[in-house]
């Protein structure tokens, strides 16, 4: 028993726990994005009065997989001219850095493949090395289309960050840390206590503040991941489909599961930041006699519908919402969306130094 403790202490023994934490949040997360391609397409077919996937598999659910099979046996086709190292390059490096941001995501107490203190700058870091694969999909391709499509994307996925950073600014300074565990833990208590509406009682004021940050924080994703109305890098009316549009067979799947893959991270985020992460809207005091593993379950199936909720509310503004004009997008980033955040951050600031609650 004592070599075997000893055998997990040793850096081969932390090596192997570490890879099998991260299978575990691998394997059920790529499964899980097939399912919610198939959802993001019956979302929007519901809302278009037609039927959406309906044929492969019970109610069309498999044809995500089918879709991965066609992906996989079709050639791989490289255009003329193009920088062959990096043209494969840049899928792989998107879809590698969707999932590296997942490694601080908080699913439960004590749930995380690495518990850092700097949780947030972590997925400050990840998320603009996000725009680096984009560029490079766009440039070696050696085509106008996809270098300008790249462009766009390049200066949305920029212009938005800001916005998104300002608004964290916002959650970090009521919560006094960056660890997303901690964020999570003290919005425990119901959802009088859930950051969008100040923290607690004590900070009621601010839900003037923290309601209209997590809207801002909701849009800012939006054009963050390139979603409607916001999908203007790959809008096929004007640049035909975009950085991708030289891409075929499995590096295109790479790049629409790592825009997937962010789609659902933005998702856990808005619900960690704002709503509570995996703490239940009503006080749980009745658990404090369960088991800790049913205890932790109990919150990942809350940050799990939480996460769900937020997903559905991204396809939903791709059914039903007008794509917008470039110079729209980016006036309402910097024209808007910039000195509003930039406002509420110093409005909170104020508010933890001269308020009632100063210091606290």
């Amino acid at each position: 028993m004592d070599a075997a403790t000893n055998f997990w202490a040793t850096p081969g023994g932390w090596t192997l726990i570490t890879l099998g934490q991260i299978l575990l949040v691998l394997v059920p997360l790529l499964l899980l994005l097939a399912v919610l391609i198939v959802a993001d397409r019956k979302i929007w077919a519901g809302v278009q009065m037609r039927k959406g996937p309906n044929m492969v598999g019970p109610w069309g659910w498999l044809q995500a997989f089918a879709d991965l099979l066609k992906f996989v046996l079709k050639e791989v086709v490289i255009p003329d001219g193009a920088d062959k190292f990096v043209f494969l390059l840049a899928p792989v490096l998107t879809f590698a850095l969707a999932f590296v941001g997942w490694a601080v995501i908080p699913f439960a107490p004590g749930w995380v493949v690495s518990n850092v203190n700097v949780g947030v700058l972590y997925l400050f870091a990840i998320s603009s090395l996000g725009v680096y694969g984009i560029i490079m999909g766009g440039w070696a391709s050696n085509s106008k289309y996809p270098f300008l499509g790249s462009l766009r994307s390049a200066a949305q996925m920029v212009s938005y960050e800001v916005s998104i950073g300002f608004v964290i600014i916002t959650v970090i300074l009521f919560s006094g840390t960056m660890n997303l565990q901690t964020i999570v833990e003290l919005q425990a208590g119901g959802f009088w206590n859930w950051n969008f509406l100040g923290g607690g009682l004590k900070n009621l004021p601010m839900a003037v503040v923290m309601i209209p940050m997590s809207v801002v924080f909701f849009i800012s994703a939006l054009a963050e991941t390139n979603r409607p109305p916001f999908d203007l890098p790959d809008a096929e009316s004007e640049l035909v489909a975009g950085y991708q549009v030289e891409y075929s067979s499995t590096p295109f799947l790479l790049f629409m599961i790592g825009e997937l893959a962010n789609i659902v991270l933005m998702s856990a985020m808005a619900s960690i930041l704002f709503f509570g992460g995996w703490q239940a809207p009503y006080p749980t005091d009745f658990m404090k006699d369960w088991p800790a593993w049913l205890a932790s379950l109990h919150g990942f199936v809350w940050l799990f519908a939480k996460t769900m909720f937020f997903f559905f509310l991204f396809a939903m503004v791709k059914a039903i919402v007008p794509r917008y004009r470039y110079d729209q997008l980016m006036r309402l980033g910097w024209k808007v969306f910039l000195p509003f955040s930039l406002a509420a951050v110093a409005i909170v600031a104020a508010w933890r130094v001269y308020g009632p609650v100063a210091g606290a």
